[in-house]
């Protein structure tokens, strides 16, 4: 199936790359620029489907790039992803053509779901599914659903971010580390605790018996596990 084609403009090289890496990791082609000027040559010379489109940029706003993206005609959605979390930034990213506005620190997970979210929207689709079982429980990652013997589960959006993650990785240790930057933000300055109380949680939702859980296991000094 075609592939769905996102370009990234954002000039922290390091954040871009683990945006880049997620998404591709779910079906999408991704490809990254830092400067405006290089976005707009690209688009110039492909199609893309989405803009992941930073603020700040080296030669000029991402607000000023937006202007000029849609008095050329061009209708390609945008995803703003920016610092700048004013209520006055928000609000000008909308009315400039903007189809959706992400305050950073963001998690992956959110961000995806934004992005799938946009291409549905847009497109009528996306080309791939994730769905993981085990048990009697079912994650449809995709459409961020979750149930049990046939029941509906209600998660947190922390929530379902890190079952998530966790089923990316079946069956192989996630750091908390990774954990933490992933559902909570690369640069958020959330205590471990936090993802303590969060998996507690969800194993008191989705354990047949929360005190010696079957799938949502603990790797001692490394972080958690999704055991299927």
């Amino acid at each position: 199936m075609h592939k769905k084609r996102i370009l990234i403009v954002d000039d922290d090289k390091e954040l871009s790359e683990i945006i880049s890496d997620m998404l591709e990791s779910y079906g999408y082609e991704v490809i990254r620029t830092e400067t405006a000027e290089e976005a707009e040559f690209l688009l110039s010379e492909e199609n893309f489907h989405l803009i992941l489109l930073d603020i700040n940029l080296p030669d000029e706003t991402g607000l000023d790039f937006c202007k000029t993206l849609r008095k050329s005609s061009n209708g390609v959605p945008i995803i703003f992803a920016s610092a700048r979390t004013s209520e006055t930034d928000r609000i000008t990213g909308f009315d400039i053509g903007g189809d959706d506005y992400l305050p950073k620190p963001y998690s992956m997970k959110e961000l995806l779901s934004r992005v799938n979210a946009l291409i549905r929207r847009s497109y009528g689709g996306i080309d791939i599914e994730k769905e993981v079982s085990f048990g009697s429980i079912n994650v449809n990652i995709t459409k961020r659903t979750v149930t049990k013997g046939g029941k509906s589960i209600s998660l947190s959006l922390r929530e379902f971010d890190l079952l998530a993650c966790l089923c990316e990785h079946i069956n192989s240790p996630v750091s908390k580390e990774r954990l933490l930057s992933e559902v909570w933000g690369a640069f958020s300055s959330v205590e471990p605790s936090t993802l303590t109380v969060h998996i507690r949680w969800l194993r008191e939702k989705l354990e047949d018996d929360p005190a010696e859980p079957r799938y949502i296991k603990t790797v001692f000094k490394v972080g958690y596990m999704l055991h299927i």
